[in-house]
């Protein structure tokens, strides 16, 4: 009588539970939270996958051959060439550039780029009122002024490049693959999330042949995805950066040189230029040991319009790719600056090769080719996934 009486239904405080009741208790809400976690992760990998399939897939199958570019090239350009005047003296630089100009009148030089194994000079022109990416492309044998055939740049490369890089839609269609990339990134990151608790229930690459084609479809799907992941991240990523070229190179262009471009009143024309064979070699003095790669014109995305920019490379796998260039005052051919390229513009030209497995030569490629392959069969895989889940709950 004199104890204290409980109502009914009255649970006893926390500090009085057993200790047994409150493991289970908070088994409960760890397993709880654990279930929607992994449900709001399922829901990113899902939308953040089916958002950017088709584009991812469309990637995928334009950048296989892309991977090969220099090697189809030859294939398909394959043409027996010999220079017209392979001992005899070779043209300067405003000859091959004059030249060019003549055949494509009222054009401007945007660049001029140097075949390594013949003597090429390339020169690449546009119309002022051209649209954004469109240029003449010129291969001009430098010991006779003659039209050469070129070694880059078959049309049906150039069809698969154009639509790998912006789907014919310039600038906004190359932001808008970027933004798949990073869906790409972030479904690869929420389906390897997603693969830690399944890694629980199942050995390691188990595929369970003997259930029904939907769960061995599922097995391959993450194994191929948890064997792809780095090579994905590293591909998407690359891509990504690839795609955001134009600004990068805008902003380069409005920090970096900026100080050179205000020292200048209006651009000068082409008949007012100094001459590019001399601004050439003024740039090979203040940057020796290193190979000339091509010249980028006044006007263009990788120049101010007052100077000739003149880049130039390393000889090693990975400095081949990383280039310097000489600024040359269009006016006057003298030398304006040495423009070390920021660390932003160093990732892009590195993520470039990158992208495509440009490094390691053939061996290198066929890895990249394969495991682009293997990337086509997860998206596809995934598909079918969503497909078949989507037809058993209609």
């Amino acid at each position: 009588m004199g104890g204290r009486r409980r109502l009914p239904g009255r649970q006893l405080p926390d500090a009085r539970r057993p200790a047994h009741s409150q493991a289970v208790h908070l088994d409960g809400i760890l397993s709880r939270m654990q279930t929607r976690t992994i449900r709001a992760w399922s829901w990113v990998h899902r939308w953040s996958s089916l958002v950017s399939t088709a584009f991812l897939l469309m990637l995928c199958i334009t950048g296989l051959p892309l991977v090969f570019t220099h090697e189809l090239n030859e294939v398909l350009l394959d043409e027996p060439w010999a220079p017209a005047h392979a001992e005899g003296r070779r043209l300067d630089l405003d000859q091959v550039l004059q030249t060019a100009l003549a055949r494509q009148p009222g054009e401007v030089p945007a660049f001029m780029s140097f075949d390594e194994d013949r003597p090429v000079v390339n020169v690449t022109s546009r119309a002022p009122d051209a649209p954004a990416g469109q240029f003449s492309f010129q291969p001009i044998d430098q010991t006779s002024g003659d039209p050469a055939p070129p070694v880059a740049g078959h049309p049906a490369m150039e069809f698969l490049l154009q639509l790998h890089t912006d789907m014919f839609l310039g600038l906004p269609g190359m932001l808008f693959l970027g933004a798949m990339g990073l869906m790409l990134i972030v479904a690869v990151v929420s389906g390897v999330v997603l693969y830690a608790p399944f890694m629980r229930r199942l050995p390691f690459g188990t595929v369970r042949t003997g259930k029904a084609a939907r769960t061995r479809w599922l097995d391959w799907h993450n194994l191929l995805g948890v064997v792809t992941v780095a090579w994905v991240l590293v591909v998407g990523g690359t891509g990504v950066v690839n795609t955001l070229a134009t600004p990068i190179l805008a902003y380069w262009k409005d920090t970096a040189l900026a100080d050179l471009a205000a020292a200048h009143d209006a651009p000068a024309a082409v008949g007012e230029w100094a001459s590019l064979e001399r601004a050439v070699e003024r740039a090979r003095v203040a940057l020796p040991g290193r190979t000339l790669q091509f010249v980028a014109f006044p006007g263009t995305d990788y120049s101010t319009d007052h100077h000739f920019a003149v880049f130039f490379h390393g000889d090693t796998p990975l400095t081949t790719h990383l280039t310097t260039p000489a600024l040359i005052d269009v006016r006057t051919g003298e030398l304006a600056a040495v423009a070390e390229t920021p660390w932003y513009v160093k990732a892009l030209s590195l993520s470039q090769p990158l992208h495509f497995g440009d490094y390691g030569g053939l061996p290198l490629k066929i890895v990249w080719g394969l495991l682009d392959l293997v990337t086509i069969i997860v998206l596809g895989s995934g598909l079918y996934l969503w497909l078949a889940k989507a037809r058993r709950t209609a």
